[in-house]
């Protein structure tokens, strides 16, 4: 859609919409750190030319795909950009146009940096939480974060320039559906988006949706805008708004591990659907624990001590610890699979997530570990991790736990027959048999004290 221009009149460029934006900063961003998740990615466009990209090739999530194949989902990667205002608004002239405007939004101090994409990062968050090991609180901890002051003098101007703009034309859609707030928000302009946003609350359309079905809140989200994600929320952004996928800003926050903008997205509840479900049947808690295995994944493949990937998993934990905290179910699974998240972290070999799961202080540990995920218990799948480095700890903590090896999984199999054959399967198959008659002795003794 374009504005103040005649049917017969050509464009006098193409139009900046939120997906070429985003486009443009991935492109520039992707050849830097080699990621564990795909995404599209070719040399920088030339300085004020506007490249016609596609994102028919959806950002998916690909480090366990091999694994979860029947649950990946997919999630395009959002980023801030440093380009000016949309051309399609000709008349919006002015010096801080004139000069490509750069917002407050660029220096933020809760930018973080993201190995899988490039991202920008300056600090590390603190976030207290209740943590049921103290002494694995300080790998994932994060301090509240502190918001920096909105500069009066441009949210002034931003202000009059969309007093100045009648409804219609502030609630128009381009062509992949976004709206001057979806523009600003991608970009970082926390003042402008302000002002837009506080301009389409006033005529309802606060969550208006692109083509992808993500409102301004959603955008803010998956470009780490915490600030403007805050704004949003306090004009009454709809916080369980879901994209075509059927993410919310929970699912997308935990997804990408983004403890700051989690913190202000949860500080809304109770209006916020902990367990709100996409369109693959997953919670935010899910999500959180699929993508910290992935870059768990991807920090034991590189095989160095690798500090920003080190950084986003530690991130990604404490989206999880934030989750469960906040309420989310620990007992939800997923719908295509009846997997847990300990279910999912078991499978993938998640040692560090496993143990955070099994350190929870909960009544009825033993009736979670021994849950079923379309009759596999968490043990069972310990039993497949053949290879994996943490099979034999994982085992361990399991049976600590209360985990039951005689139960049987829906081809009769116990998880002594899924271990691996040769000696170390044999070392595993006695270690579980030695607990399988100590539960059965265990049982026999309450039976004769009954």
């Amino acid at each position: 859609m374009h504005f103040d221009k005649s049917p017969k009149e050509k464009p006098c460029c193409t139009l900046p919409t939120v997906k070429k934006l985003l486009e443009e900063k991935r492109r520039r961003e992707t050849s830097s750190v080699p990621p564990s998740c795909s995404a599209a990615g070719t040399s920088p466009a030339p300085p004020n030319t506007v490249t016609q990209l596609s994102l028919s090739e959806p950002f998916i999530c690909t480090g366990a795909s091999s694994s979860y194949s029947d649950m990946a989902v997919s999630y395009e990667q959002w980023a801030p950009t440093q380009d000016p205002t949309p051309s399609f608004f000709p008349n919006l002239q002015g010096p801080s146009y004139a000069t490509g405007y750069s917002h407050p939004m660029t220096d933020y101090s809760t930018q973080q940096q993201i190995p899988e994409f490039g991202d920008t990062m300056s600090q590390t968050f603190m976030c207290p939480m209740t943590v049921s090991d103290p002494s694995m609180a300080s790998s994932w901890s994060y301090a509240q974060p502190s918001f920096t002051s909105m500069d009066t003098s441009k949210l002034a101007e931003a202000r009059m320039l969309l007093s100045r703009m009648d409804h219609n034309r502030a609630a128009g859609q381009d062509e992949d559906g976004d709206t001057i707030l979806h523009i600003y928000t991608a970009k970082g302009h926390r003042e402008y988006a302000l002002a837009a946003a506080e301009k389409l609350k006033e005529i309802g359309k606060l969550d208006a949706k692109e083509h992808k079905g993500k409102t301004a809140l959603l955008v803010a989200v998956t470009a780490n805008q915490t600030e403007i994600v805050q704004d949003l929320l306090l004009l009454g952004a709809d916080t369980n708004a879901c994209d075509v996928k059927g993410q919310t800003a929970l699912h997308l926050a935990s997804h990408y591990g983004f403890p700051a903008v989690l913190q202000v997205i949860l500080s809304y509840k109770p209006g916020v659907n902990l367990e709100a479900r996409n369109f693959e049947g997953m919670t935010p808690l899910h999500c959180a624990a699929i993508s910290h295995s992935v870059t768990m994944k991807a920090l034991s493949a590189s095989g160095l001590v690798d500090v920003s990937l080190q950084t986003k998993a530690s991130q990604k934990l404490s989206c999880v610890q934030m989750l469960l905290n906040g309420g989310a179910s620990l007992h939800s699974q997923e719908i295509k699979s009846n997997k847990t998240v300990l279910h999912l972290a078991v499978k993938e070999g998640n040692i560090e997530l496993v143990r955070y799961l099994l350190n929870i202080p909960l009544p009825n540990m033993k009736d979670f570990v021994n849950m079923k995920a379309h009759g596999h218990t968490a043990l069972h799948m310990a039993a497949g991790l053949h290879g994996n480095p943490h099979q034999e700890e994982i085992l361990r903590l399991l049976l600590n736990k209360g985990a039951d090896p005689s139960i049987r999984n829906l081809e009769n199999d116990q998880p002594a027959h899924l271990l691996q054959s040769g000696p170390q399967g044999d070392q595993f198959k006695l270690m579980l048999k030695k607990r399988n008659a100590s539960s059965r002795r265990r049982n026999m003794s309450l039976q004769d004290q009954e």
